[in-house]
């Protein structure tokens, strides 16, 4: 996509400090970071939801996470890292290209765990929330 910046970026058109590569996907440092090492990995083809995302290349985007995850503990230290998608509007996605951050953590750095994210209390029984579920990914 001609106006999509991680598309963008991932051909080479706009610079970024990238960090590691494989065929399907490319990891980089975040333009607005929250942290020092903070790392964005998208995949080279475009595809705005992550569901969008053909296995093949959802396998080589997690790869790319996996390395990027390894060198951020390794090479900056730190303790643990928070791993997540933004995936749609209401999620927070700001860039209409599936993207994942990768964000370096740090004992008593104050920040929270993905948990934090939404506050509010389970208000379904979980046995109905299976139900629908499975009737989603295995059929009626």
């Amino acid at each position: 996509m001609s106006d999509c910046i991680f598309c963008s970026i991932a051909a080479g058109e706009i610079d970024a400090e990238v960090v590691f590569e494989n065929d399907y996907a490319i990891g980089f440092l975040d333009a607005n970071p929250v942290v020092d090492g903070h790392t964005v990995v998208v995949p080279k083809e475009h595809f705005e939801r992550f569901t969008d995302l053909t296995e093949e290349v959802a396998t080589g985007v997690f790869a790319t996470v996996r390395e990027v995850n390894e060198a951020i503990q390794n090479g900056l230290g730190a303790d643990g890292t928070n791993i997540g998608i933004n995936d749609g509007e209401a999620a927070g996605q700001a860039i209409p290209h599936t993207h994942v951050h990768v964000i370096p953590r740090y004992h008593d750095d104050g920040g929270g765990s993905l948990h934090s994210i939404v506050s509010g209390a389970q208000e379904s029984d979980l046995k109905e929330i299976g139900e629908k579920l499975r009737a989603e990914t295995y059929g009626d």
